[in-house]
C-alpha cells in the first residue's frame, strides 16, 4: 500500500456536491492499494500514520504525532498512486489492486485507523471526488507498506 500524507490545516472531500468528509488540523491521506497488498499492509500503515511525528511542538520541531495533537485523519482512496509512467505518455495502472481487493483493504485500513482512537473521515470509494486542502508547512510524505518494499 502507498499513502501520500499531507499535513493540513483543514481538508474536505466532496462527492456530487455533498461533503463526504471534512477535518480541521490533521492529516490528509491519499491511500493506494497494490495488487500484492494484504491485510498486514493495511494494518501496518494504519498503525504507523497516526504515530508519525510530523506536527510541531512549542519549540518549533516536528516531534508530535496526530495522536499527540488530537488531530483528525481524512482518508481518500487513490488507485493512481500505482501509476507506472516509465513507458510512453499514458500511465499504466497494472500495479493497482482490482476494485474488490482494493475496497476490502481500504476498509480494513479505516477500521484499524479508528482503533487508534482518532477521528477518521473518508471520501467515497470509486467515486469522482473533489478534494480541497490547505497544506500546512507544506509537509507531504510518501509512506509505503512492506509489500511495496518487496516489489
Amino acid at each position: 500500500m502507498r499513502a501520500l500524507i499531507q499535513r493540513v490545516s483543514r481538508a474536505q472531500v466532496t462527492v456530487d456536491g455533498q461533503i463526504s468528509g471534512r477535518i480541521g488540523p490533521g492529516l490528509l491521506v491519499l491511500l493506494g492499494v497494490g495488487k500484492h497488498d494484504t491485510a498486514e499492509d493495511a494494518d501496518y500503515l494504519a498503525g504507523k500514520i497516526p504515530k508519525l511525528r510530523v506536527f510541531e511542538t512549542a519549540d518549533g520541531k516536528m516531534k508530535a504525532s496526530l495522536r499527540d495533537t488530537g488531530g483528525s485523519l481524512l482518508v481518500v482512496s487513490q488507485f493512481t498512486l500505482f501509476a507506472d509512467t516509465r513507458k510512453g505518455r499514458r500511465p499504466s495502472f497494472d500495479g493497482a489492486a482490482p476494485p474488490g481487493l482494493a475496497l476490502q483493504l481500504y476498509e480494513r485500513f479505516l477500521v484499524m485507523a479508528r482503533q487508534e482512537a482518532i477521528d477518521v473521515q473518508t471520501g467515497q470509494f470509486q467515486a469522482h471526488m473533489k478534494v480541497e486542502l490547505i497544506n500546512d508547512g507544506p509537509v507531504t510524505l510518501l509512506c509505503e507498506s512492506p509489500a511495496e518494499w518487496r516489489s
